[in-house]
C-alpha cells in the first residue's frame, strides 16, 4: 500500500493549487468583463450572491462532517463503514440540497425581481437551483478523498473541473449569450455547473474503483447529525449575520461621514484581501489538520495529537509574526502600488498587528473542530459575530472606521481566546506564555529597527535577520527547528 502523503506536502499541494486557481479565475473573470461589461458583471454578481447563500444552506454542514466521521472511522482501522458514513452523507446532501434547490427554483421569478431587481435573472436561477444537489454532493466527495489523505487526486480533478468551467463558458458566451446580460449569466452558470458534474463523476468513479468492501452495517444517522447540524446551523446563522452587517456597515457609517462607502469598500475591498493572503498556506493545512486530529482522536494517539497542537501553534505564531511585520514596513507602497490609495495603506498598517492573532485562531478553530468539539466552535462564533453586529450599531456613527476597527479588535480576541482556552482543556496541555511575549517582543523591536530604513525590500530584509537573530538569541527557534524544517524539504 502507498504510504500517505505527509501533512506538510499535502497542506502544500494544496496551498499551491488554490493559489493558481485563484489566479486563473481572476484573469478569467478580467475576460468576462470585456465580454459582458460593467452592467453584466453587476447583475452575474447578484446571482452569484443567491448562488453563495444557496450553496451555504444546501451543503449543510456535510463537507466537513463527511471529512470528520471518514477519518475517525479510518483513525479506528475500520475502513470498512466509510461507506455507511459515505451513504448517509450522500442522502442527507440529497435531502438538504434538495429542498434549498426546489425552494430556490420555486421562487426564482420572486427572488430576480425584488432581490435581483432584473426579472431577466430568473432562468440562471433556476439553472443554479437545479444543479445545487449536484454541487453539494462533490462537497461530500471532496471531504471524504481529504479524511483519506487523496490530495493529489483532489488537486488533479480541481483543475480539470476550472478548465471544464472555463470552456463551456466561453462556448456559452461565443456562441449563445451575445450581448444579452440575462444570458450571459445563464452562460457562466452552466459553466459552474458544467464543472461541479464533471467533478462529482470523476470522483464517484474514483471510489467505484477502489472497490472497498462495506463493513458490517452501523447506525450512522445520529453521528451524523451531530457533526452535520451544528456546523449547518453555525454557517446559515453567519452568513444571515454576514448579510445583516454588509447592509448595516454602510449606512450607519453614513450617519458620522459621508463617504462611508469609499471607507468601507477601502477597508473590506482593499485591506483585507491584502492582510489575510499570506493565510493561504495555513488554510491549506487546516484543512488537512481536521482529519488528521480526528484519526488521531479515533486512535487514541494522545502523544501524536499533543505534537501537532505545539507545532501547528507555533508555526502559526511565527508565521503569522512574520507576516504581520511585512505587511506593517511595506503597507503604504504595497497598497499604493495595487489600489492606487494612501488610505489603504494606513488601514493596513492598522490591521495587520492582528495577523498574529488571526492566524493562530486559523489553527486553533480547526484543531478544536478536528477534536470534535463543533457545537463549542459555532457557540464561539455565532456569540462573536452577534457581538460584532451590536458593536457596530453603537459604535460606528460615533466614530466611524475607528469604531469598526475597535469592534473587530474585540470581537477576534474573544473568539480567539475562547477557542484557546477550549483547545487546552479538552487535550490538558498548557503553553508556556513567555513564547508568544518574547515572539512578539522581538518583532516590535526588529519592526522599529528596520522602520528607519527608506527602501521597502531593505525594510524587510533587515526586519527578516533582526527578529530570526533575536529569535535565536531568545531560544524560541533551536537547531532542532532547524533539523525540522531540513527533515521537510529533503525527506527520504
Amino acid at each position: 500500500m502507498r504510504r500517505p502523503m505527509p501533512i506538510f506536502y499535502s497542506a502544500l499541494m494544496l496551498t499551491g493549487v488554490n493559489l493558481l486557481l485563484r489566479l486563473v479565475g481572476t484573469s478569467f473573470q478580467v475576460y468576462i468583463s470585456g465580454r459582458i461589461g460593467a452592467a453584466g458583471i453587476g447583475l452575474l454578481q447578484l446571482v452569484l450572491s443567491v448562488g453563495s447563500l444557496s450553496m451555504t444552506a444546501g451543503i449543510a454542514g456535510i463537507r466537513t462532517a463527511t471529512m470528520y466521521l471518514t477519518a475517525e472511522e479510518l483513525g479506528k482501522k475500520r475502513p470498512g463503514n466509510v461507506t455507511w458514513v459515505l451513504s448517509g452523507s450522500y442522502l442527507y446532501s440529497v435531502l438538504c440540497s434538495g429542498a434549498i434547490g426546489a425552494l430556490v427554483y420555486l421562487f426564482a421569478p420572486a427572488i430576480a425581481e425584488n432581490w435581483i431587481g432584473d426579472p431577466r435573472t430568473i432562468d440562471a436561477l433556476r439553472l443554479l437551483a437545479a444543479f445545487l444537489p449536484v454541487s453539494c454532493l462533490c462537497g461530500v466527495m471532496t471531504g471524504y478523498f481529504t479524511a483519506a489523505n487523496r490530495i493529489g487526486t483532489l488537486a488533479a480533478v480541481e483543475v480539470a473541473e476550472q478548465l471544464c468551467s472555463m470552456v463551456i463558458t466561453v462556448l456559452a458566451l461565443t456562441f449563445w449569450a451575445g450581448n444579452d446580460p440575462g444570458r450571459a449569466c445563464q452562460a457562466v452558470v452552466l459553466g459552474s455547473c458544467a464543472g461541479a458534474l464533471l467533478t462529482l463523476l470523476c470522483l464517484v468513479f474514483l471510489r467505484l474503483r477502489e472497490r472497498a468492501a462495506a463493513g458490517k452495517r452501523i447506525p450512522i444517522a445520529h453521528r451524523l447529525a451531530d457533526t452535520a447540524v451544528p456546523l449547518a446551523l453555525a454557517d446559515d446563522l453567519k452568513a444571515g449575520i454576514s448579510t445583516i452587517e454588509n447592509l448595516m456597515v454602510p449606512k450607519r457609517l453614513a450617519l458620522y461621514t459621508a463617504n462611508s462607502l469609499a471607507l468601507f469598500g477601502t477597508v473590506c475591498g482593499m485591506v483585507f484581501p491584502v492582510l489575510m493572503f499570506p493565510a493561504a498556506i495555513l488554510f491549506g493545512l487546516t484543512e488537512l489538520l481536521i482529519p488528521e486530529l480526528a484519526r488521531c482522536n479515533a486512535a487514541g494517539s494522545r502523544q501524536r495529537i499533543t505534537y501537532l497542537m505545539r507545532r501547528c501553534l507555533r508555526v502559526a505564531l511565527i508565521y503569522g509574526t512574520l507576516s504581520a511585520g511585512i505587511l506593517y514596513l511595506i503597507a503604504p507602497e504595497l497598497c499604493l502600488s495595487l489600489y492606487g490609495s494612501t488610505d489603504a495603506g494606513m488601514y493596513l498598517r492598522w490591521f495587520a498587528p492582528l495577523a498574529v492573532m488571526l492566524y493562530c485562531d486559523i489553527v486553533t478553530d480547526a484543531m478544536i473542530k478536528g477534536l470534535g468539539q463543533q457545537k463549542a466552535s459555532v457557540r464561539y462564533n455565532i456569540l462573536t459575530s452577534a457581538m460584532d453586529v451590536v458593536f457596530l450599531f453603537i459604535l460606528l456613527p460615533n466614530y466611524g472606521i475607528t469604531g469598526y476597527f475597535l469592534s473587530f479588535v474585540v470581537t477576534h480576541v474573544i473568539n480567539f481566546i475562547l477557542s484557546l482556552r477550549r483547545l487546552l482543556k479538552i487535550t490538558g496541555e498548557k503553553l508556556p506564555f513567555h513564547i508568544p511575549a518574547l515572539t512578539i517582543a522581538s518583532a516590535l523591536a526588529a519592526v522599529w529597527a528596520a522602520g528607519f530604513l527608506a527602501v521597502p525590500m531593505l525594510r524587510v530584509a533587515a526586519f527578516l535577520a533582526i527578529l530570526v537573530c533575536l529569535l535565536f538569541l531568545l531560544k524560541i527557534l533551536s537547531r532542532d527547528d532547524l533539523i525540522w524544517i531540513k527533515g521537510l524539504v529533503y525527506r527520504k
